[in-house]
């Protein structure tokens, strides 16, 4: 009967620890997806930025490299007295080059105009100024 007894009383210590594991289980599992939870977002937002750091870096040097090919267009055309514009080299085909366009403006140093002009490419993309860059050109 001692041993009944004995065995009941474990049993209901062994219940009560494992009602009181379940709890504390239940709970680290909690704390473990809400950790988990913190970190995904922040890895998600961190690739999000670097995503976006990617485009907008390759929209620039797109726009600087279109920049610098219509800067020697312009610089290789026949040299215009009292031009206040020249026409832009064609734009290269290819889905990298779509919705890039490019003006291209010019100014004479002195008046009258005495073979020097300044000259100012805007590349633009999607409607937006991505890009102005400044050269001179001169009647040789």
């Amino acid at each position: 009967m001692l041993h009944k007894e004995l065995m009941m009383r474990f049993r209901q210590v062994i219940e009560s620890i494992s009602r009181r594991e379940s709890g504390i289980s239940f709970l680290e599992t909690v704390i473990a997806l809400a950790i988990l939870g913190v970190i995904s977002v922040t890895f998600l937002n961190g690739l999000t930025s670097a995503s976006k750091s990617v485009f907008i870096a390759d929209e620039r040097t797109t726009a600087e490299s279109l920049a610098q090919s219509q800067m020697e267009w312009v610089k290789d055309a026949g040299y215009s007295y009292n031009a206040t514009a020249y026409s832009s080299a064609p734009i290269p085909g290819g889905k990298d080059y779509q919705h890039y366009s490019a003006l291209i403006a010019a100014e004479s140093l002195h008046t009258p105009d005495d073979g020097i002009q300044k000259v100012i490419v805007t590349i633009i993309h999607d409607s937006k100024e991505l890009i102005h860059l400044e050269g001179y050109k001169v009647d040789r």
